[in-house]
Parts: C-alpha cells; structure tokens; sequence
C-alpha cells in the first residue's frame, strides 16, 4: 500500500461526496466547505463517539448555546482586545497576507514574532508579494471576528462567535445550580464558530467557518487529582514538553511526578484524548502532543498542550487541552457582577473572621436616594478584593457605578460559616471537529498494488458500514439481497444496495469510500441459505448464513475478528 497527498484526497472527497467547496457555483469562497451525504455520515459518527466518552464515560453534561455573542461577552473573555492576527499589505498589488506564515520557512515558531521582527524578517530574508513580487508592507493586527448587530441598526454591536466556550461560561451559574452546586462539573458543547481569517488555505485544516467539539470542566482549584486517574496512570503518551522542546515517551504517571505535565486532572484529560483520536483511527505513530511555550500560550491559558497529527502538511494542531485556571469565570464575574464562585462547604459551620464590604448608609442614601436600596444589595455581593484603587464599580439595572470610599468601607467580622468560596479552574479539551475529520481520512487514505485507493476507516466512524450485492439483479439474487439489505441497514449500521457493474468494480467502490465489508448473494445462495462476506483490508472472504448477515455485522462492528468468524 502507498499513501496519496493531499491533492488526492480532496479530490476523492469531492467526488465521492465528503466534502464539497462551499458556493462553488459562484466561485466559491477560500476556507468554506460544505459536507456532502458520507461527510455528514462520518463528521455524526465522529461526533458520537466524543460524545460516547465524555456524556457516556465521564457523565458530564451537554448544552446548546447561541453563536452570536453581543460584545460585552466577548470583552470580558478578552477575545475583542487579544483576539487577532498579524497581517500585511503588499505594496504594489494591496494583496492581503498574514505576516506569520510568510517567514514561515525561515523560523521554526514564526507566530511569537512581533510586528517588527516580522517586518525585519521581510527585509533580511528578501521576502516579497507572491502575486506580483512587490514589497511588503508594515504588519498591523487585524481581528479574526465576524462583527455584526444585534437588532435593527446599531442597536448593539455582536459578533459570531469565535469559540463555544464562552456560552458554557455566561451559562455556569445555571449548570452550577443543575448540579447540586457541587464539583467537578463537566459541560460538552459542539457547534460552528467563525473566524474570518486572513489568507485560508490548507483546505480544511484553516477555515473560517468550523466546528468545534469542546469540553469545559469546572474543577476546585485546590483539587488536583481524578478518580478514574488509575485507570490510565500507565499509558504512555510521546510529548515535547517546553522546557526541551526534545520528544519524550513516557507514562501519564510519570508525565506527572517529573513535573512534565502539571496535575493529575490534565495529564487524564491529554491521555483521553489520545485514546478518542486513536479510537476513531488516526494512526498513534502520527500523534504526539506539545506543550505551547511560554511566548506562544493564549491569554487565558495557565498551560496548554496541543494534539498534533503528522499530516501532508506537516505536524498539525487538531486539539488543545488547556488548563484555563481561573481566567474566565473572573472576567465574567468581574465584567457582569455575577457570583460566578463555588461554596466549598465545612463537615460543620466555623466562627471564621471575614473581611466584608460594608456600604455607608447615611452617605448613599441622599447621594442615590430611590436607589440606595439597590445599590447596597449589589455591593454586599463583593468581596474587598473587587476594590480597586479605592474604587467599587456595581451593577444596577445594567448601569455601571463607579462608587468611592465616602460609599463603603472594608470591615472585619467574625461570623459562623459555612464554607469558603472559591472560583473554579477549568481544564478544557477543545477538538477542532473538521480537522479531526481531515486527519482521519488522510491517515486512512492509500492506494494498494493495483493503484486502486482504498479508506482504510475503523468501522466505528465509517460512513458505509457494509454494502450489500447480488451477483446479478436477476433469478431472484436481487430479491434475497433487497431482503438482506433490510435487515442490516438500521438507524446504527448503514447499508449500501449496488447492483451494477462487476462484483470488482462494487468492491472497489466501497473500498474508495471505507465500506468496511461487503456481503454478496450468489447463486449458491439461492439453495444453501448463505452469503458470502468480504472483509476490506485483507480481502479475505467467508461464507455466513443469509439470515445471520445482520447479527455478524453487528458481531463485528463490537470488535469481533474477520478471522474468527
């Protein structure tokens, strides 16, 4: 067998009806895909088996949230003020690029560059415009969000959401309450998010319209252990930790005693991610997992590893599991004026002192009058550490107040409590769906000795599970066949009828599209009840009774060998 490039592929996936450029009538439009009836097969399957383990395995929770976002939620998450690409103009021709990948040849990290090391880069490595070879101009940032508004006019400024994050954390006080107020809390969301990026390519590895399947789990910032961490703790993992940038294989135990992976809890969640992408077939000595380095980690991100496959591309990101500390849930907080913490309750109530924010009633009451009341009860659910530079800032009916010391003051109590509040930290497994998808197809792509390709796809994910034939749609073949068909096709097993063409030409068309195998009716079928059943990647062939083809398929599709059957 021989792998195919890049080009290969695309071209099965259009053909065949994976994936088709978006708007192609028109023109179409760069980083913009639709998929076809096997791609929205295999993407569901993908999809499924995500969910199997984190819903199914893990029990943790899903939701649906909106993707358009108004404004204030994306400043408090930091994307309107960090959220941007670092982009270029050519001088001559005003063909945008983005700066980063043009010296990409000559450094090794070219996106931690700054815009003057970019702009030196140019000029050192004599780097030009690849349209009409015209100088490049100076690097500026350029945001990667859709804007839009929310209502007639400009009545409020909204974007399209560049990650389905944030609607898990402007959602936890709901979440926190539909769990008990208990942690952790795991929350699973997958959707489209947009980014309108400057110069897409790469197909379907850089796009900007995509989807996302990711996790956020809330857990107690002082808990660093799993439950299910023994189950793994010897798995082994290949990493290239930051502080060598040199590829190491060790076990997730080890990972975390040599300090190489921070905690427990991330080091579980890098290992199950290994086990979701070797499940759903991406070959595991084309995976490993690199930690960012420092210049390179998100503004959110306490640490981060990405999962990265070796395409035709190269090495590429396809996931990043991310310890996001306390960053979120604080900017919302601190940006709505929600409680956005967690009560970790006492085995029995403590006379503790606390520090309180106590309002001046006598000076609020002629300063604010009808409002005082509210006011007050806005200020009460701060805390000392929300006064900044002796300023209070509270939330009254949407308007923002900036309060100073002649309002409020900061005084000691001792009080019995309950617990202490704590805001969450949160490990997140962020799975770029369409680049999961890609990788997959291209890891399963080759061409075997007769030049014909063939999808080597786990039968989990593949879109066709079995194809079903007569050797000829006459003498009552077609008929047994039909009745076969049937019975294995259900809402879980998907069949594929094909009655034309040779039994060589079916076979191989399944194989171009991943069929795991095919069952055809002949016409020893027609007096001895059986079938035969043609296995894909070893071609072996074997003779099942008729009415057991559903229950084989099954046997199979749960794990059972070809060879034992």
């Amino acid at each position: 067998m021989t792998d195919a490039n890049s080009n290969d592929l695309m071209s099965l996936c259009k053909r065949r009806g994976f994936i088709w450029p978006s708007f192609e009538l028109y023109g179409g439009v760069a980083g913009m895909y639709d998929y076809g009836p096997l791609g929205c097969a295999l993407r569901n399957n993908i999809v499924e088996m995500w969910r199997a383990i984190y819903k199914g395995r893990e029990g943790f929770v899903e939701i649906d949230s909106e993707t358009v976002n108004p404004r204030e939620v994306l400043a408090a998450s930091g994307h309107v003020e960090n959220f941007a690409d670092l982009i270029t103009y050519c001088q001559s021709c005003n063909a945008p690029y983005r700066a980063d990948h043009m010296v990409k040849g000559f450094y090794d990290n070219p996106d931690v560059l700054t815009p003057k090391q970019l702009e030196e880069a140019f000029a050192k490595h004599g780097i030009k415009c690849p349209a009409c070879g015209g100088d490049l101009g100076p690097v500026g940032e350029f945001n990667l969000m859709f804007r839009t508004n929310i209502g007639p006019g400009s009545a409020r400024i909204g974007y399209l959401r560049p990650e389905t994050a944030q609607g898990i954390f402007v959602n936890y006080p709901n979440l926190y309450r539909y769990n008990r107020e208990k942690l952790p809390l795991g929350v699973i969301q997958t959707g489209r998010s947009y980014r309108n990026e400057i110069a897409p390519r790469q197909g379907m590895i850089r796009m900007r319209e995509f989807n996302q399947m990711e996790v956020e789990l809330f857990v107690d910032p002082e808990d660093k252990d799993w439950a299910r961490f023994s189950e793994i703790e010897n798995g082994t993992l290949d990493l290239i930790p930051n502080t060598t940038l040199q590829p190491v294989t060790m076990t997730v135990r080890e990972a975390v005693e040599k300090g190489v992976i921070a905690n427990r809890v991330l080091a579980y969640f890098v290992y199950t991610t290994k086990q979701l992408l070797t499940g759903l077939g991406i070959d595991p000595s084309r995976l490993r997992f690199r930690e960012h380095e420092k210049d390179e980690m998100a503004h959110y991100a306490a640490d981060c590893w990405d999962a990265e496959a070796l395409l035709s591309y190269g090495w590429t990101e396809i996931v990043g599991i991310a310890d996001r500390g306390s960053w979120d849930l604080s900017r919302h907080a601190q940006f709505s004026g929600a409680d956005l913490t967690h009560l970790k309750r006492f085995d029995e109530p403590k006379e503790m002192e606390v520090e309180k924010v106590a309002a001046k009633h006598k000076a609020l009451g002629p300063a604010f009058k009808s409002r005082a009341k509210d006011i007050v009860a806005a200020m009460e659910k701060l805390s000392p550490s929300d006064v900044k530079d002796g300023k209070l800032k509270v939330s009254v009916d949407g308007e923002e107040i900036v309060l100073g010391e002649e309002y409020f003051e900061i005084v000691r109590r001792t009080e019995k409590v309950a617990g202490i509040r704590v805001i969450p930290h949160v490990i997140e497994p962020s799975h770029g769906l369409d680049r999961i998808f890609y990788s997959i197809l291209e890891h399963a792509f080759c061409q075997n000795e007769d030049g014909y390709t063939v999808l080597k796809l786990v039968p989990a994910v593949a879109p066709i599970k079995v194809g079903v034939f007569p050797l000829m749609e006459k003498d009552g073949l077609d008929v047994m066949a039909k009745e076969i068909y049937e019975k294995v096709h259900t809402h879980r097993v998907e069949a594929y009828y094909d009655g034309s063409g040779t039994i060589g030409k079916r076979y191989a068309r399944m194989d171009e599209v991943g069929t795991p195998w095919c069952i055809t009716v002949d016409y020893d079928s027609l007096r001895d009840g059986t079938v035969t059943i043609r296995d894909r990647d070893s071609t072996e062939q074997k003779r099942i009774r008729a009415q057991d083809a559903a229950a084989v398929v099954d046997s199979l599709l749960a794990g059972r060998p070809f060879a034992e059957l």
